[in-house]
């Protein structure tokens, strides 16, 4: 009777474990899904309400935002004027808050190389009320003296943000919110960039050079 209860509590007590470990391990994954509960909605929503903020404020006469149309479709890279109809999808188009204007007067092209310091963000979620950082060309604080500017082609980019380059000066400075239309989508290859993600970036063009000429140095 002993061995017989000895072997029955053992089991009870493994089936408590198991038990336990199980609870432990739903509870990890109902928070990796909490941290991206109804994605799809908010991104949605979320770029939606930065779309028509920057659009009323371009109405009213703030030249700090922009609205320009993905340099893939018809009319690309046209930016939205005050009071201009609009009847194509909000999501074929980045916005954009102006921060810095630097003193270039071209714009790369989509055969380019550039130059450019970026930081890119998820929108807020559960664990970051700031939006994650999944991206970033430099450490620590914002200095154009320590920061080494990040060099890639033009194409070799997400639709949003090479619609972004195409769009600023040498020295700007841009917020620029993608939809993720023009992002990485919905079936998105980035581990650190769950399906239907609104993209958030802090991008600074540097300089940029043609196809066979040498790039600008940084410094």
């Amino acid at each position: 009777m002993k061995r017989h209860f000895s072997s029955f509590r053992f089991s009870l007590l493994a089936s408590l474990f198991l038990l336990a470990a199980a609870m432990t391990s739903c509870s990890e994954s109902d928070d990796t899904v909490e941290e991206y509960v109804n994605w799809e909605a908010r991104n949605y929503e979320y770029f939606e309400n930065i779309y028509q903020q920057a659009k009323t404020a371009i109405d009213g006469g703030d030249l700090s935002w922009v609205i320009i149309k993905s340099y893939s479709k018809p009319d690309g890279l046209t930016a939205y004027t005050a009071g201009a109809d609009i009847d194509d999808l909000h999501t074929n188009y980045i916005v954009a808050h102006v921060i810095t204007t630097g003193e270039g007067t071209e714009s790369p092209l989509q055969t380019d190389s550039v130059r450019v310091h970026y930081r890119g963000w998820l929108l807020p979620s559960t664990s970051y009320p700031e939006g994650k950082q999944f991206d970033s060309s430099w450490q620590g604080n914002y200095d154009l003296t320590t920061m080494v500017p990040a060099k890639f082609s033009v194409t070799g980019n997400i639709n949003g943000f090479a619609t972004a380059l195409m769009s600023m000066h040498v020295g700007d400075r841009w917020e620029v919110y993608i939809p993720w239309q023009l992002g990485y989508g919905t079936s998105s290859s980035s581990s650190s960039i769950p399906n239907c993600s609104t993209l958030r970036f802090d991008i600074t063009l540097h300089s940029f050079s043609k196809p066979g000429k040498a790039m600008p140095p940084f410094k």
